[in-house]
């Protein structure tokens, strides 16, 4: 009896050091999508960046642009916006917005279009300028099928596209995990 009291005391005994080990063990992770030094990088600023497509333009698209791309690093960072001279810079311009017939059917019309979208960006890191790059192109395309029309799906696929630009330029200049 002697020798269980013994091996139940030592049990708990080791219970309790494993359970005050994991409770003085905490993991941390924060994870908001950047990689930013914030006691080097407080603050951004953002040009314009005008739809310079010359194949198509439609007019909403420059200020969705615009907004979506502000409102990405607001909502993920903890940067403050300025007007101009932030410690990290973001420029650029649209450079195509277009359709194309993608697919043809057998009684010879198209049967699929795809929209394509290309910026054009340039990124100052004033902290780093080993980080800074000049006229980088990201693009995304959508394909919708030709018997809609363009006006009737235009909005929502250029939302989506603008959505998965603006993630490649976030990760591009504060993402570097």
């Amino acid at each position: 009896m002697g020798l269980n009291n013994l091996h139940g005391k030592w049990m708990v005994g080791l219970s309790a050091v494993v359970l005050c080990v994991l409770a003085s063990c905490t993991i941390s992770y924060k994870f908001n999508g950047s990689s930013i030094n914030y006691d080097k990088v407080k603050t951004i600023s953002f040009e314009n960046f005008p739809n310079r497509s010359a194949a198509f333009v439609w007019g909403p698209m420059e200020s969705m642009f615009n907004t979506a791309l502000q409102d990405k690093y607001m909502q993920q960072t903890r940067l403050k916006q300025v007007r101009q001279d932030g410690d990290l810079q973001l420029s650029g311009e649209i450079t195509n917005y277009d359709a194309y017939n993608k697919g043809v059917g057998a009684d010879g019309y198209s049967t699929m279009a795809e929209l394509r979208m290309t910026v054009n960006v340039r990124f100052v890191n004033n902290s780093n300028h080993a980080e800074d790059f000049s006229d980088q192109q990201f693009s995304a395309s959508r394909e919708y099928n030709s018997t809609q029309q363009l006006s009737a799906v235009q909005e929502e696929l250029v939302n989506q596209m603008i959505d998965e630009i603006v993630e490649q330029i976030f990760n591009a200049t504060v993402a570097n995990w």
